[in-house]
């Protein structure tokens, strides 16, 4: 079966409405994982709009399944992850102005700094995955640098309208995603995907792990982290 993370930053989001402590992301990730999530990712941010330093830091003590820093490639970012030693982190663009993440990384015209995090993580014993569109341009650069993981960005395919433009961008999806995996890559997918359109992603065998947090957190709000992650887990296990 599919390997399932969870993204816990929008409950951080909805505390810092507040600046006050609660809801917790860190008793929402014991949730989701009590629930059967096999990881759980936060995207650490410059500006610090959501998850915390304190959160990370809490975050590599209970997690008990994988922990995933999304991140930045920027030193004063690479030192925190290495200070706090995630399981692995995930490499992502990231602009102040952006609502969440828009794209995928452009890997082929920052090969040689990206190059030099990846062997930086490598030597601290970190997984390094990067979240790249599917683009076998890029596939074939996150191979050239040795990333451990690709994330394919499922973006474009889940905010597609009608039949033929969902088929294109699954088909980008497919073919970038049996690329890596021919490179010797392991394969995980997300953005934007949702209890609607995950399970034809699910359904990609090259995919190993999904990754998402909007909608099982905007579920969550309704009917309560456990059954929320859950019932994600009953459709990627349908498909």
């Amino acid at each position: 079966m599919k390997r399932l993370s969870i993204n816990v930053d929008h409950i951080a989001t909805l505390r810092q409405s507040r600046k006050g402590r609660e809801p917790d992301p860190v008793f929402a990730a014991v949730l989701a994982e009590l629930a059967g999530a096999d990881g759980i990712i936060v995207h650490l941010r410059e500006d610090r709009r959501h998850i915390q330093d304190r959160d990370l830091e809490e975050l590599k003590k209970i997690v008990k399944t994988r922990l995933n820093l999304e991140m930045a490639n920027t030193q004063e970012i690479i030192r925190t992850a290495l200070m706090i030693r995630p399981d692995m982190v995930t490499l992502v663009p990231e602009r102040r102005e952006e609502l969440t993440t828009e794209g995928g990384l452009e890997v082929n015209l920052n090969q040689d700094a990206i190059a030099s995090s990846i062997r930086t993580f490598h030597e601290g014993g970190i997984l390094v995955s990067l979240f790249i569109n599917p683009d076998l341009d890029q596939v074939k650069a996150a191979h050239r640098i040795q990333a451990d993981i690709v994330e394919i960005h499922t973006g474009v395919y889940s905010d597609a309208i009608g039949v033929k433009d969902t088929e294109k961008e699954l088909g980008r999806v497919i073919n970038a995603a049996k690329m890596a995996f021919k490179l010797g890559m392991k394969v995980h997918a997300g953005h934007g995907l949702n209890y609607q359109n995950v399970q034809r992603v699910s359904a990609i065998e090259e995919v190993e792990e999904l990754s998402i947090g909007h909608s099982i957190i905007s579920r969550a709000v309704l009917v309560g982290m456990e059954r929320a992650v859950r019932e994600m887990r009953d459709l990627i296990r349908l498909a």
